[in-house]
C-alpha cells in the first residue's frame, strides 16, 4: 500500500492440497501484478489450483498484458476475488472472462476488508479525485497546542511512529502554510512503524499557501523526493522564483474567499493520477475542507491530557456549522489504544 499508485494494492495466494504454493502482491507501476508474481511461484503446480486475491483481476492491456489470461494459461481451477475491480472498463468482465473459460470464481469473500484497502483507488478510479485522509492529534480537550503555540508533543512516541505507517500508504501529504511554518514540517515518512517493506518512494509533500510565505529555507525542501507549493494567481514572482530556486513545484489555483480553492486542488491532484491525500493541518486547511464537504476519513489520536486555555488552537477551524442536526458524523467508527494515546478513525457520513 502506498507504493503502486496509480494502480490498486493487490495481494494472490495459490492454494493445492491445503499448501500454499505461490503468493504476491503488486509492483510498482509497469511490472507485475500480484497475480502474475503467485504464478510464477507456483509454476507448473498452478494447474488445478485455487487462488485467492484481492481484487478481481484485469482483462486489459495495459503498462502490462491482462492478467485474466495468465491466469487461464495456467489451469487454475478457482479463482476466489474478494471484490470487482471498480475500474468502468474491467467491472466484472474479468470475472466473466475467468468463468468463460471453465474457471469457478467466488466473490465477495472479506470484501469489506479489500474495500478498505481500496479505498482510495476505489474513489480515485470512479470519480476522478483523490481519497482525502483529515489526520490530527489532540488533547482531551480538544487542543493541538498551548496558549503560547507549543505542540510537542501531544500525541506519544507510539502514536507518531504510527503516523509515520500511514504516511508510508500516501500519494501526498498536505499541510496548510501556517502549520509549515510554526512547526517547520518534514512532511515525509522516516519509518514504515515495521510494516510494508521497503519503500520505493516517499510521498509528495504538498503545502497549502496561498499568498507565498513559505520560507525557502524550511525544512520540508531538504528532503528527498518532490515537494509542490499550491499558490493564489498574486504571488508576486520574486516570491515564485525564490521557491522554485529550492526546487518547489509551484501549482497555481485560482483563489475562492481568499484562498486556494480547495476542490479545484483536488481536481489538479487527480488529473497527476494521485489517488490519496492526508492532510495534517492545521485548523484553517482542516476548517475549509470540512466546511466544503471534502473529507472522506478521520483519524484522530486523542491524548489524555488537558491543555486547557480559551485561545488555545483546535484542531478544525473553518466557518463550521450552525446547528448540531449539520455537524460532520462519522460512521463504520473504530476506537483503538496506542500506549495510553486513544486512536478513533472514522468515515465521513456523505449524504
Amino acid at each position: 500500500m502506498g507504493q503502486v499508485s496509480p494502480n490498486p494494492a493487490v495481494g494472490a495466494v495459490i492454494v493445492k492440497d491445503e499448501m500454499v504454493i505461490g503468493q504476491g502482491y503488486t509492483r510498482p507501476p509497469g511490472s507485475a501484478h500480484a497475480e502474475i508474481v503467485a504464478l510464477a511461484q507456483a509454476g507448473k503446480a498452478a494447474r488445478g489450483a485455487t487462488m485467492y486475491v484481492t481484487l478481481e483481476p484485469c482483462c486489459h492491456q495495459g503498462r502490462t498484458p491482462p492478467c485474466t489470461r495468465a491466469l487461464i494459461a495456467s489451469g487454475l481451477s478457482e479463482v476466489h476475488m474478494a471484490m470487482i475491480d471498480p475500474n468502468p472498463i474491467v467491472s466484472g468482465k474479468g470475472k466473466a472472462e475467468l468463468e468463460s473459460s471453465g474457471i469457478k470464481t467466488y466473490l465477495g469473500e472479506k470484501a469489506e476488508v479489500a474495500g478498505e484497502i481500496n479505498e482510495a483507488y476505489t474513489k480515485f478510479i470512479t470519480t476522478g479525485r483523490p481519497f482525502v485522509t483529515a489526520k490530527f492529534a489532540m488533547s482531551l480537550d480538544g487542543k493541538i497546542a498551548t496558549r503560547t503555540g507549543d505542540s510537542k508533543w501531544i500525541s506519544n512516541e507510539e502514536s507518531r511512529r504510527f503516523v509515520h505507517h500511514l504516511r508510508y500508504q500516501t500519494d501526498v501529504i498536505m499541510a496548510g502554510a501556517n502549520t509549515l511554518i510554526a512547526d517547520d514540517s518534514r512532511l515525509n515518512f522516516r519509518s514504515a512503524a515495521g510494516r510494508g517493506g521497503t519503500a520505493h518512494r516517499q510521498p509528495l509533500r504538498l503545502v497549502v499557501d496561498s499568498h507565498g510565505r513559505t520560507p525557502p529555507s524550511a525544512r520540508v525542501f531538504n528532503k528527498p523526493g518532490k515537494t509542490l507549493v499550491a499558490i493564489g494567481p498574486s504571488v508576486a514572482d520574486s516570491r515564485q522564483a525564490a521557491l522554485k530556486a529550492v526546487g518547489a513545484e509551484l501549482l497555481e489555483i485560482p483563489l475562492s474567499d481568499g484562498r486556494v480553492d480547495l476542490a479545484r486542488l483536488l481536481e489538479v491532484l487527480g488529473e497527476r493520477q494521485v489517488t490519496s491525500v492526508l492532510v495534517e493541518g492545521g485548523g484553517t486547511l482542516l476548517g475549509s475542507l470540512f466546511d466544503l464537504g471534502l473529507v472522506d476519513k478521520v483519524i484522530v489520536f486523542i491524548a489524555p491530557m488537558i491543555i486547557g486555555g480559551k485561545t488555545a488552537l483546535t484542531p478544525v477551524a473553518g466557518l463550521g456549522v450552525a446547528t448540531i442536526i449539520e455537524a460532520v458524523k462519522l460512521e463504520r467508527c473504530r476506537v483503538t489504544t496506542i500506549g495510553e494515546d486513544i486512536m478513533l478513525s472514522g468515515y465521513v457520513r456523505h449524504i
